[in-house]
């Protein structure tokens, strides 16, 4: 058979088939006098398992791990490979359908790209037009996306964030914007702010975030004016200290 025959009869392209020759995937058949490669029936059957194997999801490199004689893994342990990695895809696929549930369901304009958990965390924070606040639910979006926050975290903070008190503490910062980093108001305010934060928040934030904490712990400090950024650097702290106790 010539290259043109092979390919209409195991459904591929001579330009792939000239491809597989080319990164040694396929060798090269004997040629006839005239030039031409002269395939034979075990070409074609060797091209069809190709064919099957890439159309799993297979890559060349891992076909030619199941075509080798000895040296290359068996079938069932690569096919088990790539069994476990369409499942990863498809939670992870899952996932985004949820989010873009989330942002689908919400009213125009209110929308955001968070999870599922952190936007029912939103839900239950009252209105407010707290600049602080809008602060705090930027930076909980971001942990969102990096994955450093999760739903244990946003389950314990529900009560936090519904509760109306915590309003007025959000509204205490919004008056240290223009404040210096010595203002007399700062340590009752981050006193009364970490005790207003439960013992189960404290348990459900990981001992040691690791460097991608702590670069966001000092990006999170240069986003505030000097006497809101003291406050926060004093609450988070507190939060160290807590945490390890």
């Amino acid at each position: 058979m010539q290259i043109g025959e092979i390919a209409a009869l195991v459904g591929l392209t001579t330009r792939a088939i000239r491809h597989y020759h080319h990164v040694g995937l396929l060798p090269e058949p004997e040629r006839r006098p005239n030039g031409y490669r002269a395939y034979t029936v075990r070409d074609a059957v060797l091209l069809a398992r190709v064919r099957r194997l890439t159309e799993l999801g297979l890559g060349l490199d891992e076909v030619r791990d199941v075509l080798a004689d000895d040296a290359g893994r068996e079938l069932a342990d690569v096919l088990e490979e790539l069994d476990a990695d369409l499942a990863r895809q498809e939670a992870e696929i899952g996932e985004r359908r949820r989010r873009l549930a989330v942002l689908l369901a919400a009213p125009p304009g209110e929308s955001e790209p968070v999870s599922p958990a952190l936007a029912a965390l939103f839900a239950k924070a009252p209105p407010t037009s707290s600049p602080s606040a809008a602060m705090d639910r930027e930076h909980l979006t971001l942990l969102d996306a990096s994955g450093v926050a999760g739903e244990e975290l946003y389950a314990v903070l529900g009560p936090l964030a519904a509760d109306p008190a915590v309003l007025a503490l959000y509204e205490r910062l919004d008056e240290l914007a223009e404040a210096p980093a010595d203002d007399p108001r700062i340590p009752a305010l981050a006193a009364e702010l970490v005790a207003a934060v439960p013992d189960e928040v404290f348990a459900a934030i990981p001992a040691d975030g690791g460097p991608p904490v702590e670069g966001f712990a000092r990006a999170l400090l240069a986003a505030y004016p000097p006497a809101q950024a003291e406050v926060v650097r004093r609450v988070m702290e507190a939060f160290v200290v807590r945490g390890r106790g």
